[in-house]
């Protein structure tokens, strides 16, 4: 049986198998009572399957009708006055009732439409007389049959004066909660995601007739998506259909603009594809907030990057008692929104605990996803050869989510994400922050962005903490923009080759294998917009006067038990200095060759205390 009208389940076999599949008489229900419930299950996004030729008298069931049944997951029967006098209708009753008792999973839902189990029934006899010559008794004893047992099962009944409006809406939200067709996909076997799920459902207090709005906020790829879906899952049963989980916000408002979310989350909440169709942005906040201000709403914004994407889909109206919000996002700032009615209870999405980073090889749960599935190797020499090549440079997929915050940061915020990613990770920010604001970078506004994205961390101890894959993020693109060394081999081929874009270099040699290096003059003279150098162990030969113009920061840092050479060996000269330290102990000393000599303008210089002339 096919049904060639657009818009109908039938012409959505492509999608997979249907989930409903309606019985009922033409002549009795369909234009006033089951293209209404049809239309409705359509606009509720349900795959139904709705016959539009019923069979002739004798005719058996055809193929494609019976594996419309077989693969439906819901039965919904009409009875109606003249149901039983249909053999097709019994027919497919049969069938409906067969593959429940097959699979318990397939339930059959009846609608009673101004009539009565018994009224069906009556009407079957009646046909006997007729029917005897045309079908077996096998045949008529399983009609029989199959009307007792679907009779014995509580349905649906339209009532009195109330229309059909009520009962289509009671029988669609029946389907959607049995059908879960709100629920998302989860990957399996989830680790370390037990307690917070905890954590939300104690925040969310489920049982309360308060509003209750929750921010899961933490970097990209650490399962915030995840984490929202499965409380989605679990709630969805309790909110019916009133509940609507709007996926990728970001990318959705950037690709197809903020009014497709809002057409969607309110066909989610009303079932009515007319209701969809909206004006302009202005228009749809005025009627979603007419809409979820008179409901309970269950509703999830996934990965939201700017505070006002949360106002034009919320709406600005107090919402109904009961509600809950969940927003996941990178930035925990856009949690807090000026002249908003409402405060979002923030919870911070963390990396694993070791004893669940060891069972997912990190704490990051994007990037095991990512790798594992480029491992999925039947050779071992391809193995190695992935694991050597991930050794040196990190995943790209699992870069390039990480990169969309990088992307979000203004220029000063990218300069200073980077200087951590390369020089900073577990250094007290103190020293830092002085060279940052030589540099104009504004350090305490960015500071509070990168926090606030979950792309550092400042610990108890004013130390600067950053993941592993935002480090190897911020390494890869200095790299690629070749502004910032630290790899030894790197910096020794740059020291050799023409002028270069470096901006700033790290030169440790202290736990290198490489033994004494000098570092001449005439090398730093080929980068002339050095602002942070830092040289530890490293021998220094030449005249650097006039060389460092744009240095905002040195670092001299040397281990060295000798007695202190004369002050003529240590030319420094400083124009400007910035929060001397106290002098250390006579046991640290500067290294370099006599006559060596440096001229630093608006330098902010650390260890300076070890420089025997600065005091002279």
């Amino acid at each position: 049986m096919e049904n060639s009208e657009p818009g109908t389940s039938t012409s959505n076999t492509s999608r997979g198998e249907y989930q409903v599949f309606l019985s009922f008489r033409g002549h009795d229900t369909r234009h006033v009572f089951t293209d209404i419930l049809h239309q409705a299950m359509i606009d509720a996004g349900i795959r139904v399957f709705i016959d539009e030729k019923e069979l002739q008298l004798g005719e058996k069931i055809r193929g494609n009708l019976e594996q419309a049944i077989n693969n439906s997951k819901l039965y919904i029967p009409i009875f109606s006055k003249n149901y039983a006098s249909s053999p097709s209708c019994l027919y497919e009753l049969v069938r409906m009732v067969d593959k429940s008792k097959e699979d318990e999973k397939k339930v059959i839902l009846p609608i009673f439409y101004d009539v009565k189990p018994d009224d069906v029934k009556s009407n079957l006899e009646q046909k006997m007389e007729v029917w005897k010559n045309k079908f077996g008794p096998e045949d008529i004893k399983k009609w029989r049959q199959a009307l007792q047992e679907v009779g014995g099962i509580g349905g649906w009944e339209p009532k009195k004066d109330s229309g059909y409006t009520e009962l289509v809406g009671a029988v669609v939200e029946e389907i959607v909660v049995r059908l879960k067709t709100r629920e998302r996909r989860v990957t399996e076997y989830l680790v370390g995601m037990e307690d917070r799920i905890v954590a939300i459902n104690n925040l969310l207090d489920i049982d309360s007739d308060t509003v209750l709005l929750i921010g899961i906020y933490g970097m990209g790829g650490i399962g915030k998506t995840t984490l929202a879906k499965i409380i989605f899952n679990q709630l969805c049963p309790r909110f019916g259909k009133n509940c609507s989980f709007l996926e990728d916000v970001s990318k959705m408002t950037k690709s197809k603009g903020l009014k497709t979310l809002q057409e969607k989350l309110l066909c989610d909440i009303s079932f009515s594809g007319v209701a969809c169709k909206i004006l302009d942005i202005d228009h749809d906040i005025n009627m979603i907030g007419e809409t979820i201000c008179n409901k309970k709403m269950l509703i999830v914004l996934d990965d939201v990057d700017e505070a006002y994407q949360i106002q034009k889909l919320i709406g600005e109206k107090p919402l109904y008692p009961g509600t809950r919000i969940l927003i996941t996002t990178r930035d925990k700032s856009v949690l807090n929104i000026r002249g908003f009615k409402y405060k979002f209870e923030p919870y911070e999405m963390v990396q694993l605990s070791d004893k669940d980073g060891i069972k997912l090889f990190n704490g990051l749960p994007l990037a095991l996803q990512v790798i594992g599935s480029s491992l999925f190797r039947e050779k071992r020499e391809i193995w190695v050869e992935c694991l050597d090549k991930l050794e040196k440079a990190p995943h790209e997929d699992v870069l390039a989510t990480l990169k969309i915050s990088y992307d979000a940061l203004e220029q000063n915020e990218q300069e200073i994400f980077l200087d951590i990613a390369c020089f900073f990770i577990g250094e007290n920010k103190t020293n830092p922050m002085y060279m940052w604001k030589e540099c104009k970078f504004y350090p305490e506004s960015a500071i509070e962005v990168l926090i606030n994205k979950c792309m550092i961390k400042e610990l108890d101890d004013d130390s600067l903490w950053m993941h592993k894959q935002f480090r190897d993020l911020g390494r890869v693109i200095a790299k690629d923009q070749h502004t910032r060394l630290w790899n030894i081999d790197d910096i020794i081929d740059i020291f050799n080759s023409t002028e270069g874009s470096v901006q700033a270099l790290h030169f440790n040699l202290r736990d290198s294998s490489k033994g004494s290096i000098i570092v001449t003059s005439e090398q730093i003279k080929r980068f002339p917009c050095i602002w942070f150098l830092s040289l530890c162990e490293v021998d220094c030969q030449g005249d650097f006067t006039g060389c460092l113009s744009e240095l905002k920061w040195i670092s001299l840092d040397y281990d060295c038990d000798i007695s202190p050479r004369p002050a003529a060996a240590y030319k420094i000269s400083l124009d400007r200095s910035y929060a001397i330290p106290p002098r250390p102990a006579a046991a640290h000393h500067q290294r370099f060759e006599a006559a060596s000599a440096w001229h630093l303008e608006n330098a902010v210089v650390l260890n300076r205390g070890c420089v025997e002339s600065f005091w002279a």
